[in-house]
């Protein structure tokens, strides 16, 4: 009867409005009995005040004058069965979100109501009421403003004692769910874009402040599991899984290290310093401590590799003036020590001209250690890490061993394992592209003083780098380590190759004299080595493929050598180890275009750096011959273009070969081979006769001509045996960019084997005649790509550069 009555009436009046309202306060407890019928009521509330709040003002007064939150609050606290909770938090936070009137807003946080059900105990262990639980948080914090967060906190005097919204908040900071994950942290960021500065000191203080230690500790634990997945050999893991598993893990912490960035970029003072301090201490200075300090790191460290990938991607996604240059007064302090040494040396008073005594630099290095460039007045970051580990920071500097070149980052610059070469290298690239570094600090690495140095090669306002500095003392040797590991060439995938070389040329721009004698005579090797390896893929089964392939790839390896060091990945560092080929001796077309792919791109680097040695430029496109369109003489009269040909297309029989062949599941069949090439195009026909034009046929398979290896069988002398690439490039990408070679891989070589025809001629002598016809048509085709080439391929560089 009263459903009928709430029928008759207009479901947003205030009259059903306040019926409802009436029928919730009649809820003395919910139990298993009522609980759904609460529901229904609260889903009608949250409607009705949705709709109210921007149609009738009628309706948000009612609202309020019942204080229907207080009730919502008094359901939640006697409520006899937790199923109430989820769905109440939900339509509560459909409310919040829907709310637009600022009158509105200010009712709802007020009086303590949204803080009640907040701090309620809920039991988190059922279901999915965290998710529910959260959402709400998150809609209260999307309508936080400077004069609504007053009202979700508790203050005692000058401070705030309470904040529930953000420490029930962080209760879920580390919560397994992604998506919770994700919400927290857009409610902190939330509320830090908002807060006062008495909210900032609750924030900012004890133990609500151990957030941030906790955020720092979470990234250190995954940058271990990293290091564990790194040097895993407790068991056989397959090199693409092992990549896989790396690629995740790099992910999360990127995803960290993105949170960190998105919190500095806040711009509070006291955050920045706070958060800034809690990374040197609790990260930064930890990793490079026992990287540089210690050879041999403990059990508890993470090893060189890991620390100075992590340092790197800080740098890049982080960044700031206080990391950049605390993180480059540490690394570079042997070689400002050694420096020091070297240039006092019969002068130990006397610093004009720049030369300063050890002492005093070693003075200054100790003010600049933990210095930090102030940020919208903040104070500098304490000295807490190094402060503690001061001394046995510096013991390592007063032996004799400060005499050698080979301490700090210096050792691992010169390592004889590629991956800590390149990852100081890294490393040192990034802080040399680094806008933040200090003035003081930019010369000791041979800073070239423009934002990309890449970008800069034709620039007249390039200054020089330093006579002392790292890039311009040790850069021969650095270069030659680098060309010691492209010599590997045959072991190493082209991805790898690229990304050596994109150190090489890093360095090449910080040294304009060019290459010395030596390092020159084992590029020159390299090169030829490289042109070498690629001329063979003519004779390969994929060389029609290598124009298209060699333009595409062309392009692509100048933006990865263009890449700047803040938006690299340095991924490859770590993977390093992962990359090496084990393709030879594989037989399959997958496997030949890898190689193909794999020579093709290992040219494509040397040929750029060798232009760039000799040209200080880099080649924008490869000068190529034209094909001329006239048709060859075999295909004048099957086809005007065999690139058209298509199955079922009508083509002359003149030329054909009377055979037969068996597909699968079919029976023998006469047809007539057609082997044609136009250009560097080339595909072998089978056609039936016509049925109405006796000397024309019907094309009824195609093969390319490419990778067909037409062998006559041993028993059967009257049988030509056919290999046809079933692997297709257009739809298979091979592109090995950063992280890719991926699990392609294995279903392609899995799934795709080549296929075989077997054609039988009526005697031996035809059989020997159509290998001959092929492999004329195959040479055809071969030629017109090499001709295509010849410029790229010959010795004089100068024509071989399309310099349009």
């Amino acid at each position: 009867m009263f459903a009928s009555f709430w029928r008759s009436i207009d479901r947003f009046s205030v009259q059903h409005f306040k019926c409802v309202i009436t029928e919730l306060q009649k809820i003395k407890v919910v139990n298993e009995h009522n609980w759904e019928y609460v529901v229904d009521l609260l889903q009608c509330i949250v409607e009705i005040v949705t709709y109210g709040d921007r149609q009738d003002p009628l309706i948000f007064e009612c609202f309020m004058e019942y204080q229907v939150l207080a009730d919502f609050v008094r359901i939640l606290k006697t409520s006899e069965n937790s199923k109430i909770e989820a769905p109440l938090l939900q339509y509560l936070s459909i409310m919040v979100q829907n709310m637009d009137s600022e009158q509105a807003i200010y009712y709802c946080f007020s009086n303590g109501y949204i803080n009640n059900i907040i701090s309620h105990p809920y039991k988190f262990d059922d279901g999915d009421l965290a998710s529910y639980y959260v959402s709400f948080l998150r809609a209260i914090s999307g309508k936080i403003n400077r004069d609504t967060l007053c009202l979700l906190v508790k203050v005692h005097g000058d401070a705030v004692v309470s904040f529930p919204l953000y420490t029930e908040a962080l209760r879920f900071a580390h919560h397994e769910e992604k998506m919770i994950q994700t919400a927290i942290r857009s409610l902190v960021l939330n509320i830090y874009n908002v807060s006062d500065d008495m909210v900032y000191q609750f924030i900012l203080t004890p133990p609500v402040s151990e957030y941030f230690s906790d955020l720092v500790h979470r990234l250190r634990d995954l940058c271990f599991c990293l290091d564990v997945i790194l040097y895993d050999k407790g068991r056989e893991i397959e090199t693409q899984k092992r990549k896989n598993r790396l690629i995740l893990q790099s992910d999360k912490i990127v995803d960290e290290l993105y949170y960190f960035k998105d919190i500095l970029s806040v711009g509070k003072p006291r955050l920045t310093k706070l958060v800034t301090e809690n990374l040197l201490n609790g990260l930064v200075f930890p990793a490079l401590f026992s990287l540089l300090v210690s050879k041999d790191n403990d059990e508890s460290g993470l090893s060189a590799v890991t620390s100075l990938y992590i340092i790197s991607r800080l740098l890049q996604i982080v960044g700031g003036r206080s990391i950049v240059n605390n993180v480059a007064c540490v690394i570079l302090y042997h070689f400002l020590n050694l420096n020091a040494r070297v240039q006092s040396v019969g002068n130990a008073t006397d610093d004009h001209d720049g030369v300063k005594p050890f002492a005093k630099c070693l003075s200054e290095i100790e003010r600049t250690i933990c210095y930090t460039p102030k940020l919208n007045g903040a104070e500098g970051i304490s000295e807490n890490y190094l402060g503690a580990h001061w001394e046995d920071f510096m013991s390592g500097f007063r032996t004799e061993e400060i005499c050698s070149k080979r301490r700090g980052i210096l050792e691992f610059v010169f390592s004889e394992d590629c991956r800590l070469l390149l990852a100081s290298i890294f490393l040192l690239l990034i802080l040399a592209e680094s806008k933040d570094l200090d003035c003081f600090l930019s010369p000791i690495i041979g800073l070239c003083g423009t934002e990309d140095v890449m970008m800069q090669t034709n620039s007249s306002s390039t200054s020089k780098p330093a006579d002392g500095s790292i890039f311009t003392r040790f850069v021969p040797e650095i270069v030659n380590a680098l060309l010691k590991v492209l010599a590997f060439q045959q072991s190493l995938s082209a991805m790898m190759l690229w990304h050596v070389g994109w150190c090489l040329l890093k360095l090449l721009n910080f040294n304009r004299e060019g290459l010395n004698s030596d390092n020159l005579l084992l590029f020159t090797t390299l090169y030829d080595q490289s042109r070498a390896h690629f001329l063979k893929e003519l004779d390969g089964i994929w060389f029609d493929h290598i124009p298209d392939a060699l333009r595409t790839e062309w392009e692509s390896c100048i933006s990865a050598l263009e890449l700047s060091s803040h938006y690299k990945n340095p991924l490859f560092i770590l993977e390093f180890a992962l990359h090496q080929q084990s393709i030879n001796g594989e037989t399959s077309s997958y496997f030949a275009w890898q190689r193909m792919d794999d020579a093709m791109k290992a040219f494509i680097l040397h040929f750029q750096l060798n232009t760039f040695i000799f040209k200080s430029i880099l080649a924008e496109k490869p000068l190529l011959n034209t094909i001329a369109t006239s048709t060859n003489d075999s295909g004048t009269n099957q086809t005007s273009d065999v690139s058209s040909t298509s199955f079922g297309s009508n083509v002359s029989l003149e030329s054909g070969i009377p055979c037969q062949i068996a597909f699968s599941n079919s029976e023998i069949r006469d047809v007539y081979v057609i082997p044609v090439a136009y250009g560097m195009v080339g595909k072998l026909l089978l056609a039936e006769k016509h049925p109405f034009r006796s000397r024309h046929g019907v094309v009824i398979a195609i093969a390319p001509l490419a990778g067909l290896c037409p062998k006559i069988d041993e028993g059967h002398p009257s049988w030509l045996l056919l290999q046809i690439r079933n692997f297709d490039p257009q739809f298979y990408t091979i592109k090995a960019r950063d992280n890719n070679r991926n699990m392609a891989d294995h279903h392609v070589s899995d799934h795709l084997a080549d296929g075989r025809w077997t054609l039988g001629f009526r005697n031996e002598k035809a059989c020997k005649e159509a290998q001959f016809a092929i492999l004329n048509e195959v040479t055809k085709q071969r030629s017109a790509v090499e001709y295509m080439l010849a410029p790229l391929l010959q010795n004089d560089l100068g024509l071989a550069v399309d310099k349009r």
